[in-house]
């Protein structure tokens, strides 16, 4: 997997609308954001967040979890992910876009 699909892809998922056709779940916005951080920074090594930031505990969980992925690895399950959403919401012009770059 290239590092300009990858870009493209993260291209695509900061500029999907709020009420647009493709609907990321939480689990789908975790997902992105595990394997984004685990692509661009590589291990999580940051302490994990206090008892009440129970968003930043998530994030932090979902990045330590790819802990030894590696960057190609972390591209690849980024635009495949992407790719099923747009596939199953029907966004053939990104679909394309991304699987030109």
């Amino acid at each position: 997997m290239s590092e300009a699909k990858f870009n493209k892809a993260v291209e695509i998922v900061g500029a999907l609308p709020k009420d647009g056709p493709v609907k990321p779940s939480q689990d789908d916005q975790l997902f992105f954001y595990k394997y984004f951080k685990q692509a661009k920074i590589g291990d999580n090594n940051t302490t994990r967040p206090g008892m009440l930031d129970f968003t930043g505990k998530a994030k932090w969980d979902a990045w330590d979890s790819v802990k030894g992925t590696s960057k190609e690895e972390a591209y690849a399950k980024y635009v495949d992910r992407l790719l099923e959403l747009l596939k199953a919401a029907g966004d053939s012009a990104n679909v394309a876009a991304l699987e030109a770059a």
